[in-house]
């Protein structure tokens, strides 16, 4: 097999080395052919270039063709995020303009309100410089003082009337300053007739004395007690007068009676006795007020303590009502004299 490889090759040796003879016959045909194929490939190597050339054009119109697509790629990927980027921004403008629209809806009725408002206290504006005017004026609040003294001067002149009709004075050998320390001291040294005076003892209303009694004797003076009967009588119109001269209801209202006056309590501490109960039976249960007396013949003696325990709290209802200080639940008199000095006194008029 070597042996017919090695043939073959120098065969093909040997005829590259044979060299072409030609005829001068021919040599003028074989010349043209010569020329003839040498001006056809010189034609074929321009048109080789020529190709060349334009294949090189080509293959660089490629390129840059190719490399012209894949920067439209990037763009493409650039212009798709960006897209997505767009669409999330548009969906959240949607949601800002959503709530823009709603703050400006809120922002409108807020407005609405306001000027509402405004027309609002423009008019409360006009009214309260209408006021102002007015309270400035002649009828304002210096005419309203004027009118209030005049009321308190009238309130005063008619209280003085009562203190004319029912004057409250020291009694006569008693110092006033004996006035609040009287009912300890007679408390003290007792009494024959069962009696435990108040502050009567300094004190006195159109010259009587005023005596509670705890108990009833065979020995107890019974002018002593119709003395303090009436004394209480007379306490207790004046209280009434000087309650309705200042316009104030008394929470313990009275019945008027002289000697045989009433007190009323609408929630009594005290079981009402079977003559109240009879007394009032007219009236309904849950409204019936009950009354005790404001004297001791005839009645229960801690029932009269009671009614002068009530008529105290009226006044010191009326002193608290005029700024006034109350001496305590066992001084009627004293109570009654501060009430007619404050209300008699010229600071009264300018308060």
């Amino acid at each position: 097999m070597e042996s017919k490889k090695l043939a073959l090759m120098q065969n093909q040796e040997d005829q590259k080395n044979v060299k072409l003879i030609i005829q001068w016959e021919d040599y003028e045909q074989e010349l043209a052919r010569l020329c003839s194929l040498t001006f056809a490939l010189n034609e074929a190597k321009q048109k080789k270039q020529l190709v060349q050339q334009k294949l090189q054009s080509l293959i660089q119109v490629e390129a840059e063709s190719l490399s012209r697509s894949n920067e439209l790629d990037e763009m493409k990927e650039k212009l798709d995020s960006r897209k997505l980027v767009m669409g999330n921004m548009s969906m959240h403008s949607k949601v800002v303009k959503e709530k823009v629209k709603k703050q400006e809806e809120q922002l409108s009725n807020d407005i609405r309100s306001l000027l509402v408002a405004g027309t609002s206290l423009s008019g409360a504006s006009k009214r309260l410089q209408d006021a102002s005017r007015s309270f400035a004026g002649e009828r304002g609040y210096g005419h309203l003082r004027t009118l209030q003294r005049v009321f308190r001067m009238r309130q005063q002149y008619m209280v003085s009337q009562v203190q004319l009709l029912y004057p409250v004075r020291i009694a006569i050998g008693q110092a006033p300053e004996q006035e609040l320390e009287f009912f300890n001291n007679s408390s003290n040294s007792g009494n024959s007739a069962g009696s435990k005076p108040l502050d009567q003892g300094a004190l006195t209303i159109a010259g009587l004395h005023l005596t509670v009694f705890t108990k009833m004797s065979f020995f107890t003076d019974k002018k002593e007690v119709q003395r303090s009967a009436t004394a209480l009588g007379y306490v207790a119109h004046v209280v009434a007068l000087i309650a309705s001269y200042l316009q104030v209801p008394l929470r313990y209202p009275l019945r008027l009676g002289g000697s045989r006056s009433y007190i009323r309590d609408y929630a009594p501490s005290i079981e009402p006795s079977s003559s109240d109960l009879t007394s009032s039976s007219s009236v309904s249960a849950n409204s019936r007020p009950v009354e005790f007396p404001l004297f001791l013949e005839g009645q229960d003696s801690t029932r009269a303590a009671y009614a002068v325990f009530l008529l105290n709290k009226d006044l010191e209802q009326l002193l608290n009502y005029i700024g006034g200080r109350s001496l305590g639940p066992r001084h009627v008199l004293a109570n009654l004299k501060e009430l007619l000095r404050t209300i008699l006194s010229p600071e009264y008029i300018d308060t």
